[in-house]
């Protein structure tokens, strides 16, 4: 029975078909609507509804962990990645409040689960022409996107109680984007060595992401389709021949 059970597991976590596609899109929905609720959460503060609302999201992100290490493979191998042992962390969190409470920076990690959304669009690629057509433009975006919302989580949760100016996630935000787009406008400011430092790694990362994804977006659409003479990857979408080697392509295409 548990081996069947695991069977049914896999081919929602892993399979191909529409069905597992949908699941997966109900996991990222999932996992959003628990990120949401952590953005939620710094502008309600100890609301007396909180915990009990914490405890029943970690009953359900504990069920989730669950039946996604039985869909593993091997299960040994998928308690040891990272984002395991940060879904591990996130749970007791949430269902060990009195335990965890003075580490609210583990909060921070349910953005972690933000990288999921990689691994959908890798399976759309495979599934839909359009993601295929703009994936890198959707992964540089993606990448800009999670970075953005994981540094400000890392703004808030260290800077919340010692900077006056950061009462909440959107005000974590502001100074992110501002930081990111080097504006600067001055009316929040980071507070400490450790505020700074993070100031400069997210100028520094942020920036690079940003310029990724204007390049993606400005320059001529290339499709990914391997020469399988000299193996260059990139190509204009009408590209007969290989600009490297010559070698004529065959670069599936609809006729426009």
């Amino acid at each position: 029975m548990l081996d069947h059970l695991r069977a049914r597991l896999r081919e929602l976590y892993y399979g191909a078909d529409p069905r597992a596609a949908a699941f997966n899109l109900l996991l990222l929905a999932f996992d959003l609507a628990t990120i949401l609720f952590f953005v939620v959460v710094t502008f309600t503060g100890t609301a007396p509804w909180v915990p009990g609302l914490e405890f029943a999201l970690g009953l359900l992100l504990l069920v989730e962990f669950l039946a996604r290490t039985l869909a593993a493979p091997e299960i040994r191998r998928h308690l040891l990645l990272p984002s395991s042992l940060a879904d591990m962390l996130v749970i007791a969190a949430l269902l060990l409040p009195a335990v965890v409470e003075n580490f609210a920076f583990l909060r921070v990690l349910r953005a972690v689960r933000l990288l999921r959304s990689y691994h959908l669009l890798g399976r759309l690629r495979r599934q839909s022409l359009f993601v295929q057509r703009h994936y890198r433009s959707l992964q540089h975006g993606l990448d800009l996107f999670v970075f953005v919302f994981v540094m400000s989580a890392v703004v808030y949760v260290s800077q919340a109680e010692i900077n006056p100016g950061i009462r909440n996630y959107l005000d974590a935000l502001y100074f992110t984007v501002t930081a990111l787009t080097t504006t600067g406008f001055g009316d929040i400011v980071p507070v400490g060595s450790g505020g700074r430092l993070l100031t400069v790694l997210i100028m520094i990362v942020g920036i690079s992401l940003f310029i990724r994804l204007a390049q993606t977006l400005f320059r001529p659409p290339k499709v990914e389709h391997a020469c399988p003479r000299c193996g260059l990857r990139l190509h204009d979408p009408d590209a007969v021949h290989c600009k490297h080697c010559g070698t004529v392509l065959n670069i599936p295409t609809e006729g426009e």
